[in-house]
C-alpha cells in the first residue's frame, strides 16, 4: 500500500488547486504518524506545526499560519 499526498493552496479556507505539489511513500506497516512525517519531509514542511483531521481514510493536514492544505490518501499498488 502507498500513501499519496497533494499539497495545494486555499482560498476562503477551501482547497483552491491553483498549484499542487505531490508526494508519495510506502505505507506498509507504518503508523499514521510515520507516514505524516515522511510526507511532510518530502513536501518541505518538516518541522511546521499542523492541525490534523481524519475524513474516512484521508488524513488532512493544515499547516498553522499558512494558506495551504495537504490531503493524504491510501491506495493499493498496481502490479503492472
Amino acid at each position: 500500500m502507498k500513501a499519496y499526498a497533494e499539497m495545494t493552496d486555499t482560498y476562503g479556507g477551501e482547497a483552491n488547486y491553483c498549484w499542487v505539489r505531490r508526494a508519495e511513500c510506502d505505507a506498509d506497516g507504518a503508523s499514521d504518524l510515520a507516514i505524516v512525517r515522511r510526507i511532510k519531509r518530502q513536501l518541505g514542511i518538516e518541522g511546521v506545526r499542523c492541525t490534523r483531521e481524519t475524513c474516512g481514510e484521508t488524513i488532512v493536514l493544515k499547516p498553522v499560519g499558512a494558506c495551504v492544505v495537504v490531503f493524504i490518501d491510501f491506495r493499493e499498488e498496481s502490479k503492472l
